[in-house]
């Protein structure tokens, strides 16, 4: 694992100085090179111990271990880049966005993976399976991936309702009961009207699972369990097309995972494509 990657990975799990320093490795990857243990300590305003305690604590020796370790992960991704170029001749400007493209995605499929652990990827999923209706709501941007997850889940038999309006849903909500689930789609998980809604679903009726970046928000705070995103890059159209990717590759994962849970489900799914190959023949 690449230490900015496990750096990024851990972040939830350490003190307030550790995020402090993570934060400051995580956007500033490239100087770090030319900061000595103390110089980064008097830079945050911490003490050198912390800075070295931090190292520790991801697997490091110490210090120069971590630096040396970020260094390589930079040049390698240099490298990367520079070997596109050449493989792909130069002026062929379209193949080198694409092989850079798709190695910026699979990091962030990578982080996604590991900032989702099985035992909370078995619990959604056993959550969904057993639950009698699940409600799953997205606005904006997010309801792309909210609509597309809804039609999976009723492809394989699962009784499953999407929302695009807040307002409206808790009229449909008059019926539910315990064993329903809700499942938030919020990128940034700060909507005012999920974060209320999640909490008087969570409160009143059943489960909720949050679908987020890796980031501290208040609708992942609220949620039962929560499935986590990651996708970061400075310029914002790419970092928009990394989160769609990795988030579309953990709901595939967890679309797996609910086949699996029964046999019929996979016959139904087989059956339901055999219809739609017949409509579309006919």
């Amino acid at each position: 694992m690449s230490s900015l990657l496990r750096i990024r990975s851990q972040r939830d799990q350490m003190s307030a100085i550790e995020r402090r320093i993570a934060d400051f490795i995580l956007d500033n990857a490239h100087l770090l090179r030319d900061y000595s243990s103390q110089q980064l300590a008097n830079a945050l305003e911490v003490s050198q111990s912390s800075v070295v305690k931090f190292s520790q604590k991801l697997g490091y020796k110490g210090y120069p271990d971590l630096k040396y370790a970020v260094g390589e992960d930079m040049a390698r991704s240099d490298g990367q880049g520079d070997g596109a170029v050449e493989a792909t001749g130069e002026g062929d400007r379209h193949a080198m966005l694409a092989e850079t493209l798709w190695q910026a995605k699979s990091n962030a499929e990578q982080e996604t993976r590991l900032l989702n652990p099985p035992e909370t990827l078995d619990a959604i999923a056993d959550a969904i399976h057993r639950a009698r209706t699940v409600f799953v709501i997205g606005l904006g941007h997010d309801s792309i991936a909210a609509r597309g997850f809804t039609l999976r889940l009723s492809e394989a038999g699962i009784l499953a309702v999407f929302h695009f309006d807040p307002v409206l849903m808790p009229t449909s909500l008059a019926n539910a009961g315990r064993d329903d689930v809700l499942v938030v789609f919020s990128e940034h998980g700060r909507r005012t009207s999920l974060c209320e809604l999640s909490r008087l679903f969570r409160e009143r009726i059943g489960a909720v699972i949050s679908v987020t970046r890796h980031s501290a928000n208040p609708l992942r705070a609220q949620a039962d369990l929560a499935l986590l995103v990651s996708g970061h890059d400075e310029r914002s159209h790419i970092e928009q097309l990394l989160y769609q990717s990795a988030l579309q590759h953990l709901l595939d994962l967890v679309f797996m995972l609910l086949c699996e849970h029964a046999e019929e489900r996979m016959q139904l799914l087989d059956r339901n494509a055999a219809r739609m190959r017949q409509l579309l023949e006919t």
